[in-house]
């Protein structure tokens, strides 16, 4: 998963399948594994594509907001029989080529790519690789999945949900279809009856509820207009586990409930954890509707079998934004890291209209961290926002130590402290159980000791690992009527960042080893001890407990967060890749409230609640699908890219304060090691919700542009043509990663001199611009032209003179700035690293 969870690292059925003539000779003992097969022959979404009209990015109606969606889509008997016939032509190719062997066809996609998925061995592969119809031959790889106060932290209240109409409309018509673990179809944020406003299911979609044990006749309805799942890679592997991963669209992780609620989620749904009120929850886009594609899985993650034919499903269905908070297990090599089975087809999804937001990983915070560089999907990184939960508590000696935990107080009384060690029963020693300390087990401990006061119990590496767990330790707290409960963090335990879990009876976790020093200093020198027997007389040691149940708002937000992968590394040597920006930007990911299954197990600190709080590059995507919505209800034709340039233009470089957005550089202590953000750690900066609804210029791209870029890479063209069923040498011209029409500018390798264009197109009313920029180090900048008038419709080209004026080996940034007289401002960041050096006084 792109969340993380609790504390610390990353933690990260119903088959159509059709059975190939099976023959009776088991002498090959070659392993049969799951391979993606992809033909020369065009998908049927590019046959449409072709023709469907093309609308005027800026014609969004007199009220400029709530049109319904009239994307053209074609028959869907015509889809079906096209669909139909592309199948029959996979289980024919594959009789031909395998005749008299054992095969196994999982899926056939016919939608977005032309290609099936296959259990074969490498032998029959390698068959099938030589066959002229076929375009390319992958193995199977395997993948990992990747809010009370947000909506008011991004301003939507008084902001983006007024330009809307309010929360009641937010998201109108739009379909969200998320890729993840599945939903909890029976959680209050995804009922449709919250409202008394009419509520109809979108005309353009025509996506499925599945029905099954797990997932009952009626689990849809008007918000929740689909859901299906996908494991027929999982399956064939002999690794899914029914009982633990439902063969259904159900939910058994959390992860995706979570994120579907971050960006759809009914407004207003309280949030109770641990018997405890935080608020009201909502989605960014409250009233857009979900769809969702199973494709993950608590047990062992997903594969990109699964995952394509959960993507080719969606954008058959006519889902308006693809939401994946998922990022392969590794990136893949060489050319792949364009010419992989999910990244072309998200590639044929964008043809098709769709916008696909995609989590940046939780990989970070070294550079080039980041799994995918394509600039086709939408890139989203995670920071923090401004809410925090705060605990301390205070020692007989005034001391007051800081801590987490979503916990109550001791009130204003001070309790005794007693250590799990100093409590054990006749039975138990430290000698028959070295982790007894972690309190684990009640049966371990004398109740007569630990009632009524505070139980200290240590936080080991087994916490992280999941083979100790807080909630147990509360449970012995309880069964021992300790009043409540003090966990020291074990020197072993370094640099973890905790995140506050729910407890229901006063609690803390100090999560500094040296904070536990000064806790167990005090306790131990507090202890009076027989000097003949050795046995402690007197526990000497009091403390009470702040609580930590109320939020405080203080901090300095955003600020990137250390686990947030990175983007490109100028210094690499692979082609072309870094001068593409990634993270397109970041947003809200760490400390989430969100909707959870009530049968989800991601977490066990919030196993049975109906929220949790989660971290993580996944809770930063939905954030960024969800706003999506707003801005193609607004703007019913903006393409992908329109919605992509005007989250990104329109994004904030400074925080609450005013001040530069930090990044954080270390894993251990990360708010110790902090330094101003770069376009590599940010992108273009922090989502501004409300400003991305009133752009006034956008960057526009199309396939065309992409497929220019990806016949530009040394040696593609074959690929290209084995992947799209088009040759190189239709486009007139091949372009790199910073030719692209991007609201970016990224150069890998500045040779001297360099010029780069954009083309802005305004949609919005007559407006005059003033230029204006800060250079790169190194780099001499200059843009043409200056000041610029520019009407409805129009569209102007920026030229961009870069020139070389020293030798330097780091990446240097800059921005240039739009400043419009009617109070638009964009801002474009620039990313160069010199290759040589080149003296001139022309620029």
């Amino acid at each position: 998963m792109e969340g993380i969870n609790r504390v610390h690292l990353v933690l990260v059925l119903s088959l159509g399948i059709f059975m190939g003539t099976l023959c009776q000779d088991d002498s090959d003992s070659t392993i049969s594994a799951v391979y993606i097969v992809t033909l020369k022959q065009t998908p049927v979404s590019h046959y449409y594509g072709e023709l469907r009209k093309e609308t005027n990015v800026f014609n969004h109606g007199p009220s400029g907001r709530r049109n319904r969606l009239h994307r053209p889509r074609h028959n869907s008997s015509s889809h079906q029989s096209s669909g139909s016939y592309i199948a029959r032509v996979h289980d024919s190719l594959l009789r031909r080529v395998l005749r008299g062997e054992k095969y196994l066809k999982l899926y056939s996609y016919h939608y977005l790519i032309n290609g099936f998925a296959v259990l074969v061995t490498q032998q029959q592969a390698d068959k099938l690789s030589r066959r002229r119809e076929v375009a390319n031959v992958v193995l199977d790889f395997s993948v990992r999945t990747a809010t009370t106060h947000t909506p008011q932290f991004l301003g939507l209240p008084q902001g983006a949900w007024v330009k809307e109409g309010g929360y009641e409309a937010a998201g109108e018509g739009i379909v969200i279809g998320f890729i993840d673990t599945g939903i909890d179809p029976t959680h209050p944020s995804f009922a449709d009856d919250i409202s008394e406003h009419s509520y109809p299911v979108p005309g353009h979609y025509s996506g499925i509820c599945e029905v099954t044990r797990d997932f009952p006749s009626g689990s849809c309805n008007r918000k929740l207009i689909g859901a299906r799942h996908f494991a027929a890679s999982a399956i064939t592997r002999g690794i899914f586990n029914s009982s633990e991963d439902y063969a259904s669209p159900f939910d058994g992780d959390g992860h995706g409930t979570h994120t579907a609620s971050v960006a759809a989620g009914n407004h207003g749904i309280p949030v109770i954890v641990a018997g405890h009120h935080f608020g009201n929850a909502s989605g960014m886009a409250p009233r857009a509707h979900i769809a969702v594609y199973k494709a993950l899985y608590k047990s062992f993650g997903g594969f990109a079998a699964d995952v394509v034919a959960a993507i080719d499903q969606a954008a058959q269905d006519g889902v308006d934004i693809i939401s994946l908070s998922i990022t392969p297990n590794r990136r893949p090599p060489g050319l792949a890291t364009f010419f992989n089975p999910i990244d072309m087809a998200l590639l044929s999804a964008v043809k098709a209209g769709i916008f696909v937001v995609q989590a940046a990983g939780n990989t970070g915070p070294s550079p080039k961290s980041m799994s995918s560089f394509s600039p086709w999907i939408f890139t989203v990184g995670a920071a923090s926002h401004d809410r925090d939960y705060s605990n301390s508590m205070t020692l007989g000696n005034n001391v007051t130590i800081p801590g987490v935990g979503l916990a109550p107080g001791t009130k204003d009384a001070s309790y005794t402290l007693i250590s799990a060690i100093h409590a054990l029963n006749n039975d138990t020693t430290v000698t028959t159980d070295m982790y007894v300390g972690e309190c684990q087990d009640s049966s371990n401990f004398n109740q007569d000791v630990v009632q009524g006061n505070l139980l200290i119990c240590s936080y080991s590496i087994r916490f992280v690992l999941g083979l100790s767990t807080i909630k147990q330790a509360l449970e012995t707290a309880k069964n021992l009527s300790a009043a409540g409960v003090v966990f020291y963090m074990d020197p072993f335990v370094i640099g973890f960042r905790l995140n506050p879990i729910p407890m229901r009876m006063p609690g803390i976790i100090i999560s500094s080893p040296d904070d536990s020093k000064i806790l167990l200093n005090y306790y131990n020198s507090s202890l009076e001890i027989d000097a003949m027997s050795k046995k402690i007389i007197k526990f000497g040691a009091v403390a009470c407990i702040s609580g930590g149940l109320k939020a405080n708002y203080s901090n300095s937000a955003p600020v990137v967060m250390f686990y947030s992968a990175r983007g490109p590394d100028p210094e690499d040597s692979f082609l072309d890749d870094a001068d593409i920006l990634k993270p397109n930007l970041v947003a809200p990911g760490n400390s989430i409230w969100a909707a959870w299954s009530s049968l989800g197990t991601d977490s066990v600190e919030f196993q049975g609640e109906n929220f949790a709080m989660m971290s993580g590059t996944s809770m930063a995507a939905p954030h960024v699908a969800g706003l999506a919505a707003l801005i193609k209800q607004n703007f019913p034709s903006f393409s992908p890219s329109a919605i992509a340039s005007a989250l990104s233009t329109t994004a904030s470089l400074i925080d609450k304060n005013g001040r530069s957005i930090m990044a954080q550089r270390a894993y251990a202590n990360p708010d110790q090691n902090k330094s101003p953000a770069t376009p590599f750690d940010m992108g273009s900066g922090f989502v501004n919700a409300t400003a991305a609804l009133d752009p006034g210029l956008i960057f526009d791209s199309s396939y065309d542009d992409y497929m220019s870029f990806l016949c530009g890479i040394n040696g593609s063209g074959p690929v290209v043509f084995n992947y799209t069923g088009q040759n190189c040498w239709t486009y007139n011209s091949t372009i790199n990663g910073s030719d692209l029409n991007l609201p970016s500018i990224t150069i890998s390798k500045l040779d001297q001199y360099r010029m780069v264009q954009r083309t802005v197109t305004n949609i919005a009313g007559n407006e005059s611009y003033n230029v204006g920029w800060s250079a790169p180090y190194g780099v001499a900048v200059k843009v043409a032209p200056t000041h610029f008038t520019i009407a409805s419709g129009e569209k102007l080209v920026l030229n961009i003179m870069l020139n070389a004026t020293m030798n330097s080996t780091v990446a240097g940034y800059g921005r240039i700035g739009l400043f419009g007289n009617k109070g638009h401002v964009l801002n474009i960041p620039m990313a160069v690293i010199l290759k040589t050096y080149y003296n001139t006084t022309n620029i």
